[in-house]
């Protein structure tokens, strides 16, 4: 009889103690204390807190800096051409460094992340983070000395999540459009930073925020902006003058953002936007935003590297996550109805595939890093031509190609000349640059300079070869 009566009171002193504990954590918590809101911890699709975003209250600071009298010239992510490859007939890179490497023109602090820079009229631009300003920060800088010309800020709270800038602006004469770690799209002038408009791809387009935050890079196509929500539109085009909306790309099959950039291609007379979405690969019509073709063949929700346009109708794709790598074919369709997508080729992982950053086209041969770190050149049928070997990883980190060469960081900062061609590994030299950790920013090269970064410096090299 006593066990029953001490069992029926187990379950009032539980609640009694549960209550107790209750009171006390509330006691114990701040008084601000609010009702969390589904989304806000830094997952994916996490909905935007409205006291800390509010891309329309925008604020334009004025400083010191003055644009370089000096040539250079790399305005949007992989730069003029979307293909990572600096060619200008007049400028000649250093072959050799000397024993400390590259001479440095400036050396800045920027917010932690990974955001690459664009260069256009002797100015520098930045889409930054402020963690004190809990900010994007897109920033102006003088290519001469890095110093701030004009900063325009909107609040925005974004946590720590292995950095948080990511993207790259596209520039032109007249305008400058940046997408940010939460989605937030603004376009100002090139120039002077006066705002023109802007979009929240979460609240008007259903966007979801990318695990580790947006890194997709917009392009301005003649003076259109290109940005791929992947919500109610799979893609839009945008006045950059007005902030009108000139087409949309409907998303049926409800395609999700990935970090992958657009990339723009002509084929047949065609020019198109082909984007890397999370079910697959779609090419939309520059005209009017028509879907012109799409494959399921190659879907991943966590995909990195940007489309590679080969020519010819030829794309090659790659990604890390053991997805490998593969070659695809546009062929018209007889009737003139678009395009169908055949495969080519697909390799395994550890033949080629890439983890973070986008491979390069170079004189009919690709370049890039596989999972095993190492450098690795193909021929355009998937062949590897030659490895870096063991002995030369290079992590996740960036690469681009100026004046026939190869210039490659990896994570902690170690920079690497080595000679694009298919004959063979060949090094030319290498330096320490930067400090680290995470060197994974991409690279721009502007004539004789080389603007890079790690999680928490930038900085421009002198390469010339005078």
């Amino acid at each position: 009889m006593k066990k029953f009566a001490i069992a029926k009171l187990i379950p009032s002193v539980a609640g009694i103690a549960g209550i107790l504990c209750l009171f006390l954590w509330y006691a114990d918590s701040p008084a601000d204390l609010q009702e969390r809101v589904s989304g806000t911890d830094g997952r994916v699709g996490q909905a935007i807190e409205e006291e800390y975003s509010n891309v329309f209250e925008g604020t334009l600071r004025q400083f010191d800096g003055t644009p370089a009298e000096m040539d250079g010239l790399w305005p949007r992510f992989r730069g003029e051409n979307s293909d990572a490859v600096f060619t200008d007939e007049t400028v000649r890179l250093a072959t050799q460094w000397p024993q400390d490497g590259p001479g440095l023109l400036w050396d800045i602090e920027v917010g932690e992340g990974y955001a690459g820079a664009a260069v256009l009229n002797g100015r520098v631009y930045v889409l930054d983070y402020y963690r004190d300003r809990q900010a994007d920060v897109l920033r102006c800088l003088s290519l001469a000395d890095g110093m701030d010309i004009w900063q325009y800020s909107y609040p925005v709270k974004v946590k720590r999540n292995h950095g948080m800038s990511r993207t790259v602006p596209a520039v032109t004469d007249k305008y400058v459009v940046s997408l940010g770690p939460k989605c937030h799209v603004i376009c100002l002038d090139s120039q002077t930073g006066q705002f023109y408009w802007a979009m929240d791809l979460v609240k008007q387009f259903g966007s979801e925020v990318p695990m580790w935050y947006a890194g997709q890079c917009p392009i301005i196509d003649r003076q259109t902006a290109i940005i791929a929500p992947a919500g109610s539109a799979l893609m839009i085009a945008v006045d950059c003058a007005t902030g009108e909306i000139i087409w949309q790309t409907p998303n049926p099959d409800k395609w999700k953002m990935t970090h992958s950039s657009i990339m723009p291609m002509e084929y047949n007379g065609q020019r198109m936007f082909v984007y890397c979405g999370s079910g697959g690969v779609v090419g939309v019509s520059a005209e009017n935003g028509k879907v012109l073709w799409q494959t399921t063949e190659w879907k991943l929700r966590i995909n990195t590297p940007s489309p590679l346009i080969i020519g010819d109708g030829r794309i090659f794709l790659s990604a890390g996550y053991n997805k490998g790598s593969m070659m695809v074919q546009l062929i018209e369709d007889a009737q003139g109805n678009g395009f169908q997508v055949e495969t080519l080729f697909h390799l395994e992982p550890e033949i080629f595939g890439a983890a973070q950053h986008t491979p390069i086209l170079f004189e009919g041969y690709i370049y890039g890093v596989r999972p095993d770190e190492q450098m690795v050149c193909l021929d355009l049928s998937g062949n590897v031509i030659w490895t870096s070997g063991s002995d030369h990883k290079f992590g996740i980190g960036p690469f681009t190609i100026a004046d026939g060469m190869i210039y490659a960081m990896d994570d902690h900062g170690l920079l690497r000349l080595i000679e694009a061609k298919p004959d063979g590994y060949q090094q030319l030299a290498e330096a320490q640059v930067l400090d680290g950790p995470d060197s994974w920013g991409p690279m721009a090269c502007a004539a004789n300079k080389l603007i890079l970064r790690d999680m928490n410096r930038m900085k421009c090299l002198l390469v010339g070869a005078n």
